[in-house]
C-alpha cells in the first residue's frame, strides 16, 4: 500500500489554539505546565517556562518543587540535566541520517542523536529538489521534521552534511556466476558488493574492480563511498579488512567501527599509564591488615572493588574499598581525556574495550590479591533492619587477601569452600552474607524493582570459536556484592549532599503516564492489576512480578515492564532512582570502567579535605552526565546487537533445526519471539503462518486466525524452525515446524 502523505510540512504551534494557559505573572497548575511542555519543540527547562509564564524569582522555589514533584509521579521525564519532556517527539529541526528507502524508492531516514527510549523514531524523507542527487544511505541531513504519527515524522532536507557516509561496515562478497553484474563488460565488471551490517540500511553497495584491498569471499569490512557518476548502486572503496565472517573473534569488532567507539590510546596517554608507580602509604589510612577481599567473576581481570565485614552489636560494620583511580588520573591530563571521551568500558564475549589503559586497568589500579595498592573506603554501620548510619570515607593503602569468584563464594557459603576461602579468617564470609542479610531487608521493606531478565553468556574456545551459549546463572553472592555497592554509592550522595558540593547523581525517573497506562491495558488482559499513575510505586510493579514468579508468564511479565522504563542515566539534579526506591544515589564503586564514579571521587576528595579543589561543579556535572549517559548507550547497544550476531552465527550451523521458543511481542507483520536455548530475538513473519485471514488485536495483544481456531498470545510457547539467520546483521527468521522449507538465499 502506497503510504498517503500530508498535504502540508508546516509544524504545528507550540501552543495550539485552546490548550490552556496561566495569566501572565502566575505560576502554572501541572495540567498548563505539561500541556506547555508536552507541545513545545526541543527539551524545556526553567528558563523557558519563567520565559513563558512571565514568573519571577519568587515563583522559582515553589516552579522547582512541582518540576521535581511531576518527574517523580512521572508525568515528566528527565531530558538531560535541568530539562524535561513529556514525551519522545523530536524538534523541528535536526541531524537525521538515511538508512535506505521505502518501497516507493523514497529515503528513510532516522535521529543521529536518539536519547528517547525505545526505538528511534522513522523519518519519511521528501525526495530532493529537481537537480539534486538523491539521497544515498547513511549520508546525514539536517531535516524539517513534522510530526505523522507515534514513532513517525515527515523530514525534508535543509542542508545536506555529507555527500555519503564516512564509512561503511559490513560484508564483502565476490560476485557469483549468477549474479546478473557478472555478466557485464569486464571495464564495468565490479570486483563484488557490500552487504551494510546495519540492519536498518536497506540498500547494497557495489566495490569496483582495483578497490576491493586483496579481500577475500565473506570477508568483514569497513569501506568508504566513492563519487558515483551514474545510476545503479553506490560504490565504495575497502579500507580495512576486519577477517572473515566466520571468525567469532572479528564479531565483536563490527560493532566498534560501526558506533565508532575508540579502541586506540593516544601515545601521550599510554606514556602516563606506563609511567604510574604504587602509592605510599604516608598520609592514607593503612588498611592492609584488613582481610578484604574482591568478588568478582571468573573471566574478570579488572579489580576494583573489595569487601569486609564483622559484627557490632546486632548489626554489623562493613567496610567498601575501591580502587583510588583519581591518583592516577589527574584532571584535564591525556588520562583524563581519553577516559572521557570513552565514558566507560565496554564488554565483549571475546575482549574489553577499557576505559582506561591496561597499565591502569589491570595494573595499578586493580585490587589485586597479595600487592598494595591505594584506595578510597567507606566504613558503614548496617543496622539489624539494614539502616545505615556513620558512613566515613576516607584515602587508604590496602592489600586484598584473596581474589574470590561469585562461584566460590556461594560454594563456600552451601558448605562447600576450596582452599582459597578455607585461609581467610573465621567467620568472615558468614560477616559478609549475614550484613547482606540486613542490607536486604531494608530493601524489601522500601520496595524496588528486582526484574529477573534471562541474560546469556556466550563461551569461546581457545581457537575464538562459539562453544556454547548458555544462561548466566544470579547467585545470592552476585546479590551480596550489589547490595554492599548500593549502600555504598547511597553513601557517596549523601556525604556531598551534607557537604553542599555538586553530585553527579544516577537517577531513573519513574514510568511516563502513556507507557504505564500501555502496560496496564496488557497486563489486564493476563488479570493483573496496577494502581493509579500516580500513586504507582517500584513495589507495586514488583508485586506483579511476584505474582508471576515461576509461571509461564513470568518472562513475558518482565519484558513488559522493563519496557515501560525510562533508562537511567546521570544528572546533577537529584530527581531519584525509581527501580531502587532511593532519593539520592550516585555511582563511586567502578571507576576503572565508569567515568562518571571518577567524578564522584574527585568530589569526595574535596569533600573530606583530601584535595586541595575545587570539586566538579554543577555546569561541569551537567556536561559530563550528558555526555556519559550517550557513552553508556552507545556501549550497551554495541554489547547487546554483538550478543546478537555471536547467536545468529551460532544459529548458522543450525538452520532447519526445530527449537523452543516464546512469543514475545505480536505485530501485523508477524511475531516476535525469543529463542529459550539462546534468549536471541527472532521474527517469525506472517508469510510463516497458515495461508488463513489473521486479524491482530491490539488492545487484547492476540493474533486470531478467521477460518481456524488458532490464536498467538504473548508467553505463549511455540516449537519454530530455525529458517535462516544472517550472521551480519544478527537477525534470525522462523517458520513453523510443519511448513516447508522457504528458498530464501541464505548467503549472508
Amino acid at each position: 500500500m502506497k503510504r498517503q502523505r500530508p498535504a502540508t510540512s508546516e509544524m504545528p504551534d507550540p501552543l495550539p489554539t485552546g490548550t490552556p494557559q496561566a495569566r501572565a505573572g502566575s505560576l502554572p497548575d501541572r495540567e498548563q505546565l505539561r500541556a506547555f511542555i508536552e507541545n513545545a519543540t526541543g527539551r524545556i527547562g526553567k528558563r523557558e517556562i519563567c520565559r513563558e509564564f512571565g514568573l519571577g524569582p519568587e515563583h522559582r522555589q515553589a516552579l522547582r518543587q512541582m518540576l521535581r514533584d511531576m518527574a517523580l509521579d512521572g508525568t515528566l521525564a528527565p531530558a538531560g540535566a535541568r530539562r524535561f519532556r513529556v514525551s519522545d517527539r523530536l524538534p523541528e529541526s535536526m541531524v537525521v541520517q538515511v538508512t535506505g528507502t521505502d518501497s516507493d524508492g523514497d529515503p528513510i531516514a532516522r535521529p543521529v542523536q536518539w536519547d528517547g527510549e525505545g526505538h528511534a523514531p522513522v523519518v519519511f524523507m521528501h525526495p530532493e529538489l529537481r537537480g539534486r542527487a538523491a539521497l544515498a544511505p547513511g549520508e546525514r541531513v539536517v531535516a524539517r521534521l513534522r510530526r505523522i504519527g507515534p514513532g513517525k515524522y515527515e523530514g525534508r532536507t535543509l542542508r545536506r552534511l555529507t555527500d555519503a557516509p564516512m564509512q561503511v561496515v559490513g560484508l564483502f562478497r565476490t560476485l557469483s556466476e549468477t549474479d546478473p553484474m557478472a555478466s557485464a563488460p569486464a571495464r564495468y565488471r565490479p570486483a563484488g558488493t557490500l552487504t551494510p551490517a546495519d540492519r536498518r540500511a536497506k540498500a547494497q553497495w557495489v566495490i569496483p574492480m582495483g578497490e576491493d584491498a586483496d579481500s577475500p569471499d565473506d570477508e568483514i569490512v569497513i569501506a568508504t563511498p566513492l563519487p558515483q557518476s551514474g545510476p545503479g548502486l553506490h560504490p565504495a572503496q575497502i579500507i580495512e579488512r576486519l577477517g572473515p565472517q566466520g571468525d567469532a573473534r572479528t564479531i565483536s569488532m563490527i560493532s566498534v567501527a560501526m558506533l565508532g567507539i575508540p579502541h586506540v590510546f593516544p601515545a601521550e596517554a599510554l606514556a602516563q599509564a606506563k609511567a604510574a608507580r604504587s602509592v605510599a602509604a604516608q598520609d592514607r589510612t593503612d588498611l592492609r591488615d584488613m582481610p578484604l577481599v574482591t568478588i568478582d567473576g571468573a573471566d574478570a581481570r579488572d579489580f576494583d572493588d573489595a569487601v569486609y565485614a564483622e559484627p557490632v552489636g546486632d548489626g554489623f560494620r562493613i567496610t567498601v574499598a575501591i580502587a583510588d583511580v583519581a591518583w592516577y588520573v589527574r584532571p584535564n591530563s591525556a588520562l583524563d581525556r581519553a577516559a572521557r571521551l570513552r565514558g566507560n568500558s565496554v564488554y565483549f564475549p571475546d575482549r574489553v574495550i577499557p576505559m582506561l589503559p591496561e597499565d591502569l586497568s589491570n595494573g595499578w589500579c586493580s585490587l589485586r590479591p597479595g600487592e598494595d595498592r591505594g584506595c578510597l573506603f567507606v566504613n558503614m554501620d548496617v543496622a539489624a533492619n539494614g539502616a545505615i548510619s556513620n558512613a566515613r570515607f576516607g584515602r587508604g593503602i590496602m592489600r586484598s587477601a584473596a581474589r574470590l569468584t561469585y562461584e566460590q563464594v556461594q560454594e563456600a557459603r552451601d558448605g562447600a569452600p576450596d582452599t582459597t576461602i578455607a585461609g581467610l579468617p573465621d567467620g568472615l564470609l558468614d560477616s559478609l552474607f549475614g550484613a547482606w542479610r540486613c542490607l536486604s531487608a531494608a530493601r524489601a521493606q522500601r520496595g524496588t524493582l528486582d526484574l529477573e531478565l534471562p541474560e546469556r553468556l556466550v563461551r569461546l574456545d581457545d581457537h575464538g570459536r562459539i562453544a556454547a551459549i548458555a544462561p548466566r546463572i544470579r547467585l545470592d553472592s552476585h546479590r551480596l556484592v550489589e547490595e554492599f555497592m548500593i549502600a555504598a554509592n547511597v553513601a557517596a550522595a549523601r556525604c556531598l549532599e551534607g557537604r553542599h558540593l555538586p553530585c553527579l547523581y544516577r537517577i531513573h525517573a519513574p514510568p511516563t503516564p502513556e507507557r504505564l497506562e500501555s502496560l496496564r491495558r496488557t497486563l489486564d488482559t493476563m488479570g493483573l492489576k496496577l494502581p493509579p499513575v500516580g500513586s504507582l510505586r517500584a513495589a507495586d510493579l514488583d508485586h506483579v512480578l511476584r505474582q508471576v514468579r515461576d509461571t509461564d508468564q513470568a518472562g513475558l511479565v518482565n519484558e513488559l515492564i522493563l519496557r515501560a522504563q525510562n533508562q537511567a542515566e546521570y544528572s546533577p539534579e537529584p530527581v531519584g532512582h525509581f527501580g531502587l526506591s532511593l532519593a539520592s544515589y550516585a555511582h563511586f564503586t567502578s571507576p576503572i570502567r565508569r567515568y562518571a564514579d571518577l567524578l564522584t571521587h574527585r568530589a569526595l576528595l574535596v569533600a573530606i579535605g583530601l584535595e586541595p579543589g575545587p570539586a566538579p561543579g554543577h555546569d561541569e556535572l551537567e556536561e559530563a552526565g550528558i555526555a556519559i549517559t550517550r557513552t553508556e548507550r552507545r556501549a550497551a547497544q554495541a554489547e547487546r546487537e554483538t550478543l546478537e550476531r555471536y547467536a545468529a552465527t551460532w544459529l548458522q550451523a543450525r538452520v532447519g533445526m526445530v527449537m523452543d521458543a516464546h512469543i514475545s511481542s505480536l505485530s501485523r507483520f508477524g511475531i516476535f519471539t525469543v529463542l529459550d536455548a539462546t534468549g536471541t530475538s527472532a521474527l517469525l513473519p506472517m508469510s510463516a503462518l497458515p495461508e488463513d485471514q489473521w486479524h491482530h488485536d491490539e488492545k487484547t495483544q492476540t493474533l486470531t486466525a478467521r477460518d481456524t481456531t488458532m490464536v498467538f498470545r504473548p508467553g505463549q510457547a511455540l516449537r519454530v524452525r530455525i529458517e535462516e539467520a544472517c550472521a551480519i546483521r544478527g537477525t534470525v527468521l522462523l517458520a513453523l515446524p510443519d511448513a516447508p522449507p522457504s528458498h530464501r538465499r541464505r548467503r549472508t
